[in-house]
C-alpha cells in the first residue's frame, strides 16, 4: 500500500541530496538508494564509468525469469542557479508542493518507484516478469556515464523499458531525432578600409544561414509533434574589427521527425550552403535518431488502464526534445516515458511538484506494474 507520507519524506530526502550536472556527482544519492533497497531485501550494485558517476541497479525477482521490464528515472540534476523563493535543497513543502532542484525533475519520480518498490515488497507481490530498477547518472548531459554503457556493456538487456522523466502523467509515444551541426567557413582577409580586396567569411555565414533556414525540408507530419526545426544556437568568427573576416563558424539545432534520414539533412544543409561557397567544413557533433512505438503496444495499453483506473485521463503525446528513449529504440529495446512532474518546472528556479501527483503517481505506476504482461499489441 502505498503510504503519501512516506512518500513526502522520500521525495524531501531525496532533493536534500544535491547531485547537479555539471559538475556531475551522484555518488551520495546513489548510496541512499542503494541502502533504501537493500533494506528491502535486494541486492543493488553500484556501477561506475567515472569516479562519483554512479548507476544503482536492482532486480526485483517475479515469475518468468526469462522476461525483463526495466524502469528507470535518473539520479542527476541541473545546476542550482539563483532567484529561488525558496533555498534550492531545503525541500520545502508548501501548500501541497514540494520545492528544490531535482523536485520535477527527476527525484518525485525516483520517489515514486523507490515508494511502489517498498508497497510491492511489504505485500510480498510477486510480478510476472523480472523488474529492472534502474537510477543513472548523467542524464543531463548525454547519459555518457549513465545509460549508455550500462546498454553497451550488457548490464542492462531488458525486453521492455519504461522511462519515468516526463510531466502530468503523459505517455511519451514518440519523439523527435536531433542533430547537432558545426559549420565553418573560409573567406580571404584584407584591410576593413578595403573590404571589396578579401571575402567577408561572417558575410558568407549570413547567406548560408538564410538559405538554410529557407530551405524546404521533406517530412511527414506526426500528429503527436511540431513540424521539424532549425535553431542557430552559436555564431563567431573574424579577429579584428578592421580587417575582413577570413572565418566563420556557426552551430546549428536541427529537430526532426521519424521518416526523416540525418543523412538527407546534412546533404540538404551542404547544398544549400554550396550556393553561397565551396570554402566549408561540416562537423557532426551530436545525432540521435527518433524514436517511436505503437500506441497499441502493451506498455502503452497497460498505462492507459492503469491511468484510467485511477481517474486519470491518459495523454498519448509525443517529445520535441531528446530524452532516453532513442538509447533504446537503437538496441530494439520497446520504451515509452511517463512521469509524474509538473509541467514548466523542469530546470526552472522554484522548480516544484505537487504531493497530489506523487500519490497518484505512485498509485497509478504500482498497478500498471501489478498488471502488465508482455502480450502481443492490439
Amino acid at each position: 500500500m502505498i503510504d503519501q507520507e512516506n512518500l513526502i519524506k522520500l521525495t524531501r530526502q531525496l532533493i536534500r541530496i544535491p547531485s547537479e550536472n555539471p559538475p556531475g556527482n551522484e555518488y551520495r544519492i546513489a548510496c541512499f538508494v542503494k541502502t533504501f533497497l537493500a533494506d528491502l531485501g535486494l541486492k543493488p550494485k553500484i556501477y561506475e564509468f567515472k569516479k562519483n558517476r554512479s548507476n544503482v541497479v536492482a532486480i526485483l525477482k517475479g515469475k518468468d525469469k526469462n522476461r525483463s521490464l526495466l524502469v528507470t528515472p535518473h539520479l542527476d540534476t541541473v545546476p542550482a542557479g539563483r532567484n529561488w523563493r525558496f533555498p534550492p535543497f531545503a525541500a520545502r513543502l508548501h501548500n501541497g508542493r514540494i520545492y528544490g532542484r531535482g523536485a520535477s525533475d527527476d527525484k518525485g519520480n525516483l520517489a515514486v518507484l523507490l515508494e511502489v518498490i517498498k508497497s510491492l515488497v511489504e505485500e510480498n507481490q510477486i510480478l510476472s516478469y523480472n523488474l529492472i530498477l534502474t537510477a543513472t547518472a548523467d542524464e543531463e548531459t548525454g547519459s555518457t556515464f549513465g545509460l549508455i554503457p550500462l546498454l553497451d556493456r550488457g548490464i542492462l538487456k531488458p525486453q521492455a523499458a519504461l522511462i519515468l522523466d516526463a510531466d502530468e502523467f503523459k505517455i511519451i509515444v514518440v519523439q523527435k531525432g536531433l542533430l547537432h551541426i558545426k559549420v565553418r567557413l573560409k573567406g580571404k582577409s584584407a584591410h576593413g578600409a578595403y573590404p571589396w580586396k578579401g571575402t567577408n567569411a561572417i558575410d558568407l555565414a549570413l547567406e548560408a544561414l538564410s538559405g538554410i533556414k529557407s530551405h524546404k525540408f521533406s517530412y511527414k507530419r506526426n500528429p503527436f509533434l511540431r513540424p521539424p526545426t532549425i535553431n542557430i544556437g552559436k555564431i563567431a568568427g573574424g579577429d579584428k574589427v578592421n580587417m575582413v573576416a577570413d572565418w566563420c563558424e556557426f552551430e546549428l539545432d536541427f529537430r526532426f521527425l521519424p521518416g526523416m534520414s540525418a543523412t538527407r539533412i546534412i546533404q540538404d544543409i551542404r547544398r544549400a550552403i554550396n550556393n553561397y561557397t565551396r570554402e566549408f567544413r561540416v562537423e557532426i557533433m551530436a545525432a540521435q535518431p527518433p524514436a517511436q512505438i505503437d500506441c497499441r503496444h502493451p506498455l502503452v495499453k497497460y498505462l492507459k488502464n492503469s491511468m484510467a483506473a485511477h481517474k486519470i485521463k491518459p495523454k498519448i503525446s509525443g517529445c520535441e526534445g531528446a530524452t532516453v528513449l532513442s538509447f533504446f529504440q537503437r538496441r530494439n529495446i520497446p520504451a515509452v516515458a511517463t512521469g509524474f512532474s509538473c509541467s514548466g518546472c523542469a530546470h526552472s528556479s522554484n522548480e516544484y511538484i505537487k504531493v497530489d501527483y506523487l500519490y497518484n503517481g505512485a498509485k497509478i505506476l504500482e498497478d500498471f506494474l501489478k498488471n502488465f504482461r508482455f502480450d502481443k499489441p492490439l
